[in-house]
């Protein structure tokens, strides 16, 4: 059975800089994994892999092949307001929406700190990890 993650854009642009990284090995190798983002985290990998020159196509047909994308409900203002409390940045209040929306247990991402962890876990119950972290995780477990 996969188990489901909600994904940070920033792992998936790591994944498509570094094949030996932990995201690489998360994303593309890794079969038992139901990969999640959202439509605005989509959005948001289009933007970051146009402005640092990466192939664009590569990342949509990873997308459509690999990810589960979710839409969220509401503007981004109504997103701000209702997720806001539980990051630092309310920028970033889509991710934690987007996690929510999947109704996934882990959140991956490079910016742990930007959230607010326990909050988010004891609302939720989602885990917040860096990508390594759930890799050593999976091996504690299979």
């Amino acid at each position: 059975m996969a188990i489901a993650v909600f994904v940070d854009s920033d792992v998936v642009i790591s994944s498509l800089l570094s094949p030996s990284g932990a995201a690489y090995l998360l994303l593309h190798k890794t079969d038992s994994l139901d990969v999640m983002l959202s439509t605005v985290s989509v959005d948001e990998c289009l933007r970051v892999a146009k402005r640092l020159g990466l192939d664009t196509v590569k990342l949509a047909q990873f997308v459509q092949k690999c990810c589960t994308v979710v839409s969220l409900k509401g503007s981004q203002s109504i997103l701000k307001t209702k997720y806001g409390g539980y990051v630092h940045d309310k920028n970033d209040a889509h991710i934690v929406a987007g996690a929510h929306a999947a109704s996934v247990r882990f959140l991956l991402s490079y910016n742990v700190k930007h959230f607010k962890v326990d909050r988010i876990k004891d609302d939720y119950g989602i885990i917040i990890m860096k990508p390594a972290q759930f890799l050593q995780y999976l091996r504690s477990v299979s």
